[in-house]
């Protein structure tokens, strides 16, 4: 609730002072970049004198090309085209621009809070765009910088679906639908082994929301396993393995706005011809970590070979049973509402996430068709028809009705009162408050990395320091550190995402790559951030998830941790080194998830060792 006051009180600024964009254009020093001047088929005279009027550049403009320049000093610096004021540049040094993503790393790696961190980066970023005028560029992040990112309409249409998409899994949960799913899945489990493979398909199953899965799944199973003597360690492994790993890949959960969003304003910052639903489902396959920490996870269950402290755990439970006095199941129910088992019914909330599902695939193919009709191409297949869609209108007509048809099954059916499924709705829009809070400064420190040029200098330092094959194995590793050391995925791509994607266009650009080799880097790139935030998320010990799965496991939170970490650490490595730094360097996508496959079964083969029953 803090959190949202604070928004609100940096917001209100915006109603008393007038919006006003700071006058000159910014570049950088030592970085080459085009005069804000028209070209026409007429000759003009440029001249650029600095602030002490000396000319330090002149030339006859004939074409657009003509008017490329780069300047060594910094200063403001005026533009004359035939003797007449045109245009004023404020160029910075280039270091400057990379300013405010470090201090928004730095203070998330100290203080923890992402919104104060990014809060800060666009301040920070504001005091250069508005001529280091501390008080100025104060209000203008507030009237300026963030209303500008409110009043975009792809950006209101984000909000909008990924809080519905919220109050879709606040009314199934509030009408005994996942608990109706979770009750159908747990019957399957009457051995060790199948009492792990059920909730790992419980984690899978309850795809929608990574809070609701771990909160789901470990109090579900935590009695069933506890029976069955599987080590709550392993019950906390399972639920935190796979609540935001599924999150993060599938295309309809709480997730998919947040990504979308982020991912769509990288793209608007190069003007590349691709649409971000298009980009999210092409960078799935080069998301190793959340994919290979699934499969990992099932081997593990099915095969019961475990090795380093996993192992200790496991056989502990086996042959002690699950002992822990200081663990009070009645008060682990967390967030969890309890049902009369007939009132329970899976199918309201498989019903919801279906019409989510189809309604969004029907959006695509309308929105899509409509585009390229519109275009005048009669010509087209799925994938012309995906990329021309307007996945934002797709997500939105789907999520809302799905919100109608969960409403209407609640209260048909007597599950809850309208008033009741209402404040359902609400409870499961407030849970992803916060999330559009981020998700709004996040875009504002977009903004002001493309406005300081900060991907063009980061070029400047990069190209010919390292080659862009290893662009995306870099990527993941900064990721997966922010991530380990402030326990956020979100923030982490909040920060990260806006830097990577215009990195990619322009180091692609230099290092003479085709349109087509570039995309595809991108998708690999895009794809490591957000397996990257996923994996030092996973890791780490003040992650909410990795939090929520301990309680919810009933496990002590530093054995979950410590005996996680091995299993992630490992699956993190295989991913990096045989999937996105081989793929890198042309080896094919399947070739790279073969490999993966084999490192895990050699693993536990060689490694580990079965433990019995």
């Amino acid at each position: 609730m803090k959190k949202e006051i604070l928004f609100l009180l940096l917001i209100f600024p915006a109603f008393l002072f007038g919006q006003s964009a700071h006058p000159e254009t910014i570049e950088l020093t030592n970085i080459s970049f085009n005069l804000p001047v028209k070209t026409d088929s007429v000759k003009h005279t440029i001249v650029v004198k600095n602030s002490d009027e000396k000319v330090i550049f002149t030339k006859t403009l004939i074409s657009a090309k003509d008017r490329e320049i780069t300047v060594s000093e910094a200063g403001l610096f005026s533009v004359y085209v035939d003797g007449k004021l045109s245009a004023r540049v404020r160029v910075l040094p280039g270091w400057l621009s990379i300013l405010p993503p470090l201090l928004a790393i730095l203070l998330s790696l100290i203080f923890r809070e992402v919104l104060i961190s990014l809060f800060a980066g666009i301040y920070l970023g504001a005091i250069f765009l508005y001529n280091f005028n501390i008080f100025e560029a104060f209000i203008r992040v507030v009237d300026t910088i963030l209303i500008n990112v409110l009043v975009n309409r792809d950006h209101i249409l984000i909000i909008i679906f990924t809080l519905l998409i919220g109050g879709v899994v606040g009314i199934i949960s509030a009408n005994g639908g996942t608990m109706g799913l979770a009750n159908k899945i747990v019957k399957w489990a009457k051995t060790p082994r199948s009492g792990m493979i059920a909730s790992w398909l419980m984690g899978v199953i309850i795809f929608f929301d990574d809070y609701s899965n771990s909160l789901i799944v470990g109090n579900m199973m935590r009695p069933i396993t506890d029976k069955l003597r599987v080590s709550r360690e392993k019950l906390a492994y399972i639920v935190d393995s796979t609540a935001a790993p599924v999150a993060s890949l599938v295309v309809i959960s709480t997730w998919i706005g947040y990504e979308l969003g982020l991912i769509g304003d990288g793209l608007k910052i190069v003007g590349a011809n691709l649409t971000a639903y298009d980009v999210f489902i092409q960078s799935i396959l080069y998301r190793f970590y959340p994919i290979a920490a699934l499969v990992f996870v099932f081997l593990n269950a099915y095969t019961k070979r475990d090795f380093g402290p996993m192992l200790n755990a496991e056989k502990k439970a086996r042959k002690e049973g699950v002992k822990d006095e200081s663990f009070d199941d009645e008060s682990a129910v967390i967030g969890i509402e309890t049902y009369e088992h007939e009132r329970a019914r899976w199918y309201n909330a498989i019903v919801p996430i279906l019409v989510i599902l189809i309604g969004t695939i029907v959006g695509l193919i309308v929105t899509g068709k409509n585009a390229l009709e519109s275009q005048g191409v009669t010509n087209y297949g799925l994938q012309d028809i995906i990329s021309n869609s307007n996945s934002y209108y797709a997500l939105l007509w789907g999520s809302f009705l799905a919100v109608v048809t969960a409403l209407a099954m609640t209260v048909v059916q007597r599950l809850r009162k309208l008033n009741d499924a209402m404040n359902a709705f609400m409870k499961g829009l407030q849970s992803l408050l916060v999330a559009v809070v981020i998700l709004i400064f996040a875009w504002g420190i977009s903004n002001i990395t493309a406005e300081l040029h900060t991907a063009d200098y980061l070029i400047s330092v990069i190209v010919g320091n390292i080659d862009i094959r290893f662009l995306s194995s870099l990527v993941f590793i900064v990721c997966a550190l922010t991530s380990f050391s402030t326990g956020t995925s979100w923030g982490t791509m909040a920060i990260v995402m806006p830097i990577v994607i215009p990195l990619t266009y322009r180091m692609g650009g230099l290092e003479g790559l085709t349109p087509e080799m570039i995309n595809v880097t991108l998708y690999s790139v895009v794809g490591s951030v957000l397996a990257g935030s996923v994996f030092g998320d996973h890791c780490s010990p003040i992650a909410d998830t990795t939090i929520l799965s301990s309680l919810a496991s009933g496990c002590n939170h530093i054995e979950h941790v410590r005996t996680q970490l091995p299993y992630a650490i490992f699956v993190g490595t295989l991913s990096v080194l045989f999937g996105t730094l081989l793929t890198s360097f042309g080896v094919p996508v399947i070739i790279s998830y073969l490999l993966i496959l084999s490192g895990m079964f050699a693993a536990l083969y060689l490694k580990g060792e079965r433990v019995l029953d």
